[in-house]
């Protein structure tokens, strides 16, 4: 059962998260034709006055693209001051998860993008860990990733989301917990809502952008780590049965933070992870404000502000 946050952003202002309702006739809701961002949101353990954003600056940035895809305009600055006024109306206590969405809020039936009404929400929720931080189990889906040439895959598009759901029911329900998808020509693509990492003999790989994945921003921090940590890093196609002999593999997204895969259909991976736990830890130090070097990767936004 989730716990949602009190308030929502919807029409340009904060209104308890029970009012923010939309009509069953709203387009988005039929054709998919919406984009969303995830945030995590950290009171700062030392100063409970404060949230801890972590890389909020490409969060907006990203979204405000994927609002260009569905040919409309949301800057970033709109979107930061809305989450900043989201924060101080919500005043969050625990780790939170934000959910930023830019939608076509017209009423009617006809699928398209121009002369369409669209409109921007946020709503959060309470997240501790999404996936185990032990460590998940996954099967290779029988579900294809999308390409490029058929979904703009540059951006969060909600109606893509369709094959991660997908994906990641036939995962769970055959007892699983999590899916990873192949691309149209038959290489690792991302999981359900992750991108993914292994490393083989101490290079850190990853399926480039060019393998129909989404452009992460926790995937491009865990690179940029790995580079400034003397990390060999690569990013290239990768074969499915390369992940069964890979030394370590994980999982990276906003919801996921870094999270090791264990089993990968019925293989069990190896349980020393020294590449993995390095970056994570490195992460955690950060988005918690506790690493100055990247402190330019963290917004704080003072709830008293």
């Amino acid at each position: 059962m989730h716990q949602f946050l009190p308030y929502a952003w919807f029409g340009g202002r904060c209104v308890p998260f029970a009012e923010a309702t939309l009509s069953v006739a709203t387009h988005a809701l039929h054709y998919g034709t919406g984009a969303f961002g995830g945030m995590r949101a950290l009171p700062n353990p030392a100063d409970a006055t404060e949230i801890l954003l972590f890389r909020a600056d490409r969060h907006a940035r990203r979204l405000s693209q994927s609002a260009r895809l569905l040919l409309t305009e949301l800057s970033e600055t709109t979107i930061l001051e809305a989450i900043t006024a989201f924060l101080r109306a919500n005043r969050p206590s625990t780790p939170a998860y934000l959910r930023p969405f830019v939608y076509t809020s017209d009423l009617g039936i006809a699928p398209r993008l121009h002369n369409i009404e669209t409109d921007f929400l946020i709503y959060g929720l309470e997240l501790g860990d999404y996936l185990s931080p032990e460590g998940v189990s996954c099967r290779i889906s029988s579900w294809c990733r999308q390409e490029d040439r058929s979904l703009p895959l540059r951006g969060k598009i909600s109606g893509a989301y369709i094959t991660s759901s997908l994906a990641k029911t036939e995962a769970v329900k055959s007892g699983f917990d999590e899916a990873l998808l192949l691309n149209s020509r038959g290489k690792v693509s991302e999981a359900s809502g992750m991108n993914l990492f292994m490393v083989r003999d101490g290079v850190l790989i990853t399926p480039g952008v060019d393998q129909d994945i989404l452009e992460g921003i926790t995937r491009a921090s865990v690179l940029e780590l790995a580079r400034a940590m003397d990390i060999p890093t690569l990013e290239r196609p990768v074969d499915k049965t390369e992940l069964f002999v890979a030394d370590e593999v994980f999982l990276s997204g906003t919801a996921a933070k870094v999270t090791p895969v264990r089993r990968i259909e019925t293989t069990d991976l190896p349980l020393d992870r020294p590449i993995m736990e390095r970056l994570r830890e490195r992460l955690t130090a950060i988005t918690e404000g506790r690493d100055p070097a990247y402190d330019h990767w963290v917004t704080r936004v003072r709830l008293d502000g």
